[in-house]
């Protein structure tokens, strides 16, 4: 049987998908009862990072901790993945060693490689693509607050990026009607929306893009929005601030949604330009709520990947 992998949500079903979600939602169940059993005892994680992280080390480093099993980090300063050492001859030595690799990188292509060489399941912790981790965790919370996702209206403001990409896949699996407001020249690429609208006569959701910030945000169940300038764009940073303030969230653009929407953020946010600190903080904002789920829905992927008959 060839090895599991975890690079991007494209790659997999509705049933998959939903099959995640029971199994984190039963995880983080059993985690509040009183701690997860050590279903991954003897079991080693690498996490092989090029970017920096909060969520995604500790994350990963406490869901293989609550499973029983361990992790081990290693610093962009360590491998220097493709400078140092070739990609290919990290993932086989790497996988020599470990039981699973969470790689966060820059070049989609690396994570790639990295699982074409690898003994040992790979996950994609981030790259410049996708964030596949992210959205898995975005539609695990946004049932958790709706009890449901088919159906559900979930806007998405600003950047068409990796984490816009990835929730616009999930949304397709799972029945979320997605709308995605971008400024011109900013949307999500014809390849991602018709990637998603196949995905859609999969799982019956959508995607539809508009420039206007209050047009995808009204009647919203779910308002989505993240950094306006992402790691590896640092050039940009002055241009994308003069176009992007018309897409802050703020009370104003919340207003338009729904009056029980609920607002998402990925983290970090850079408070005072796509997000304000009164809706961050406010009462309709589930970001720290969001920012949990990403262990119990990894949890799951360690389980699916490295478990028992995985």
């Amino acid at each position: 049987m060839s090895t599991r992998h975890f690079l991007c949500l494209a790659d997999f079903t509705p049933d998959v998908l939903q099959g995640w979600l029971s199994l984190a939602r039963d995880l983080k169940a059993e985690w509040k009862a009183g701690g997860n059993r050590p279903v991954l005892r003897g079991k080693t994680l690498g996490l092989l990072f090029q970017k920096p992280s909060l969520r995604t080390r500790v994350s990963f480093e406490m869901g293989m901790i609550h499973l029983g099993g361990h992790a081990i980090y290693l610093s962009p300063q360590e491998v220097r993945l493709g400078e140092r050492e070739s990609v290919p001859d990290v993932a086989r030595v790497l996988s020599r060693y470990v039981d699973g690799i969470m790689a966060r990188v820059f070049d989609h292509a690396h994570v790639e490689q990295l699982a074409a060489y690898s003994r040992v399941p790979v996950i994609n912790g981030l790259s410049d693509y996708a964030h596949p981790c992210q959205a898995l965790t975005d539609v695990f919370t946004i049932w958790e607050k709706k009890g449901r996702l088919r159906g559900i209206r979930l806007a998405y403001v600003g950047d068409g990026n990796n984490v816009a990409r990835s929730l616009a896949f999930a949304a397709a699996l799972t029945g979320i009607e997605m709308v995605a407001a971008s400024p011109s020249g900013y949307a999500l690429a014809e390849e991602t929306v018709g990637r998603a609208r196949s995905l859609a006569s999969l799982g019956g959701g959508s995607l539809t893009l508009v420039e206007d910030p209050v047009e995808a945000v009204t009647g919203a169940d779910v308002i989505y929005t993240d950094v306006w300038t992402s790691m590896g764009q640092e050039a940009e940073a002055e241009q994308r601030r003069r176009v992007f303030p018309p897409y802050q969230v703020n009370a104003e653009l919340v207003a338009h949604a729904r009056p029980d929407a609920i607002v998402m953020h990925c983290l970090p946010a850079h408070r005072g330009e796509e997000i304000t600190d009164e809706v961050a903080d406010g009462p309709q904002s589930v970001l720290f709520d969001q920012a949990e789920n990403r262990l119990h829905a990894q949890k799951a992927l360690l389980v699916w990947l490295m478990g028992p008959g995985g």
